[in-house]
């Protein structure tokens, strides 16, 4: 890999890593607000909003300035929205301002894999980033998990750093602070980040516009015989992870009968399995065997369904690691195809544009969803069976759809088609 790849992985993991452990301090900033049992899924749902509010327009922000500077000031931004927290600003909005920054990142962040790497490489890119993410959940739930510490709190606000008194006096301004660290050591990185010296035609800038190019992306990638089954799967699997990080807290309440602060640490298991199938996935998996991953999808929605018969913390590791793993070996060779079918039929950030906007409909659907199941009060472990069918059996349809291209065209030949 080119050295300015690895300032891209460093970049990712810190602002990454600051995203989770704000997202958990954020959860325990509603308890005190003794906020009702519906509202901590709606932090997701109010960051991953601007996913789909702003894909129209920041594909084109993205491919205007070059990706590291674009990084830089989104960046920022996550920076604001965290600093909105100190003042008092109720969570939902202040994560919904992170969500605004995220949003524009992350077209930047996949978009100059494509610029700086051949379409060869793009599998072990996603390995070593989807990896090095999921390091970072690891790392920012535990983190979040320990902020949320009454003891460690207590030691962070009795400490007293030299020459300056940021006068903080709560345990919640005390993780915040932590946070920001996290997303300036995240900026350093940014900075360093090199221009791959790409560049596209000059963007629109009038909305109606930008609406109506994006819609066009959009139906390109859907009509495309790779691009509608590599959007399909990563769409459902998005919404799926983002739904399980919320299942696994509430099933950790009833079947392991632990706290936030330690349900937290659940996540970061998950997290390690799916590091594990995703360093597998870079290891073994070529794109052009991208698609033969499938039927990874399908198991784990099966082994998703098992968790209700598990009220042991020793069993459960092991299980939601295999979970993990199943996720992270089935994502990162699709979200590669994905990614190189995107760069050939348009720009890097209109791609990951078009993809976000995909994925995080989903992730905003299946949240609204299972917030309403709850405010129903259904049994988690209902909610559990019906989650692993749905995944199942969806991945399974696209499964046969892709079956359906192959019969028409030998759709597969596409893979390492050059840019047009």
């Amino acid at each position: 890999m080119k050295s300015g790849f690895y300032t891209i992985m460093a970049a990712q993991f810190f602002s990454s890593l600051a995203d989770n452990a704000l997202l958990i301090a954020a959860m325990a900033l509603l308890t005190t607000m003794q906020s009702p049992d519906w509202m901590p899924p709606l932090l997701k749902l109010f960051f991953v909003l601007s996913y789909v509010l702003l894909a129209p327009f920041v594909g084109a922000f993205a491919d205007s300035l070059p990706k590291g500077k674009v990084m830089l000031i989104t960046n920022m931004i996550k920076v604001g929205g965290c600093a909105l927290m100190f003042f008092h600003v109720h969570p939902l909005i202040a994560y919904a301002v992170v969500g605004f920054g995220a949003a524009a990142y992350s077209p930047a962040k996949y978009g100059i894999l494509t610029e700086l790497l051949p379409p060869e490489k793009l599998v072990a890119a996603n390995g070593w980033i989807e990896g090095l993410t999921v390091s970072s959940i690891i790392f920012g739930t535990v983190l979040g998990g320990a902020l949320v510490n009454s003891k460690v709190s207590a030691a962070l606000i009795s400490f007293d750093f030299p020459l300056i008194d940021f006068n903080i006096t709560t345990p919640s301004e005390a993780a915040l602070c932590v946070v920001t660290a996290c997303y300036a050591a995240a900026a350093l990185f940014n900075m360093r980040i090199p221009d791959t010296g790409a560049r596209y035609k000059h963007q629109q800038r009038n909305p109606i516009k930008l609406v109506t190019e994006f819609a066009e992306c959009v139906t390109i990638l859907w009509k495309d015989k790779l691009g509608q089954i590599t959007l399909g799967v990563t769409t459902l699997l998005w919404g799926t992870a983002a739904t399980l990080q919320f299942i696994v807290l509430k099933w950790a309440e009833k079947s392991l009968h632990m706290t936030l602060d330690k349900a937290a640490i659940l996540q970061g298991v998950v997290a390690i399995g799916v590091a594990l199938g995703a360093v597998a996935a870079a290891r073994f998996v070529p794109l052009k065997k991208s698609l033969n991953v499938m039927p990874m999808g399908v198991a784990m929605g099966l082994v998703v369904i098992t968790m209700i018969f598990v009220h042991s913390i020793w069993i459960a590791y092991p299980l939601l690691i295999l979970v993990g793993a199943l996720a992270g070996f089935f994502v990162v060779p699709m979200n590669a195809l994905l990614q190189h079918r995107g760069h050939v039929l348009m720009s890097a950030g209109h791609s990951i544009s078009v993809q976000n906007f995909n994925e995080n409909l989903s992730v905003l659907t299946m949240l609204a969803l299972y917030t309403l199941l709850n405010s129903m009060k259904m049994d988690i472990m209902v909610i559990i069976v019906l989650f692993g069918l749905f995944v199942s059996s969806t991945i399974y349809g696209v499964m046969r759809k892709h079956a359906a291209n192959q019969r028409e065209h030998d759709s597969l030949a596409l893979i390492g088609e050059h840019k047009h």
